[in-house]
């Protein structure tokens, strides 16, 4: 027996998104984010007018829910201390310990939240091509290597972005710097973990969009994605204006760099609330 036929849509070399006609007749979709985030994929039945979803199993489907959970508040809490470190930064008593202090805490929940995120990825239910058109669920894995899929490495970027970050929250702590040594190892991991925030958050747009340009706003997806888009950029822009000026020894803007992280940590928190309704 042949295999079906197939089309498939995607990013480049990554597919996002596959049509097939199971044995028994009508039509497939499986869709990379909906199928992995809620556990689902759309089958139309012969001569129905429109598709309906199939879910996965119900182990698949409390795996899914408890991992989105725990990354979403993950990244709530994470961008709150974030923001409310770089408020006394910008508004209190700007002690450099105090501010480190609140950050490296949020680093550790940015950190959970990505991980968590690559692990929903690893452990979602995988599409059946040639069935009758289902996910099946794998065993549990804490780890995984699949750079082909465009989720894998979109959520890969994520976490080694949080733990890049981490390098930087950890420096922040020592004394008697001098300016080079501040901006080789303070401001560059910081950029560094910013170019892989947004790395991240293209792919994601690319996941959803099946790679082309889209603004989809009835997706949830979608506006989870471009917050946290929105939220990079201003990482970036923060970063950027945190650069110290071997000149003078000052910063190229400290107000920048502060409300630059605060709306950006804002915005992660925001995105993680609207996660929270992601799920199967």
């Amino acid at each position: 027996m042949g295999q079906p036929e197939q089309r498939a849509e995607g990013a480049g070399p990554f597919t996002t998104r596959l049509t097939w006609h199971p044995p028994d007749g009508g039509t497939a979709v499986w869709e990379s984010r909906p199928a992995r985030r809620r556990g689902v994929l759309a089958v139309r039945p012969p001569g129905a007018a429109a598709g309906r979803p199939t879910r996965a199993d119900a182990v698949a489907v409390a795996r899914l829910r408890r991992l989105n959970a725990v990354a979403a508040l993950a990244f709530v809490v994470g961008g709150l201390l974030f923001a409310a470190g770089a408020a006394v930064a910008q508004f209190g008593s700007g002690d450099a310990t105090e501010c480190a202090s609140i950050y490296f805490v949020g680093g550790l929940f940015f950190n959970t939240g990505g991980y968590v995120s690559l692990l929903q990825v690893i452990n979602a239910p995988r599409h059946v091509v040639g069935g009758e058109g289902r996910l099946v669920t794998r065993p549990w894995r804490w780890w995984s290597y699949e750079p082909a899929r465009v989720d894998w490495l979109g959520t890969f970027v994520l976490f080694a972005g949080t733990l890049v970050f981490a390098v930087n929250l950890l420096d922040s702590f020592l004394k008697g710097l001098s300016v080079q040594q501040t901006n080789r190892l303070i401001w560059a991991p910081d950029v560094i973990g910013c170019l892989l925030f947004l790395v991240s958050g293209h792919l994601g747009l690319a996941e959803i969009c099946h790679g082309r340009p889209c603004v989809r706003a009835r997706s949830l997806g979608w506006w989870i994605v471009a917050v946290n888009q929105v939220g990079s950029v201003l990482f970036m822009v923060s970063a950027l204006a945190a650069f110290t000026r071997p000149a003078t020894g000052d910063l190229v803007s400290t107000g920048i760099a502060n409300w630059g992280t605060l709306t950006g940590a804002l915005c992660f928190s925001l995105a993680g609330l609207l996660q929270l309704r992601e799920h199967p």
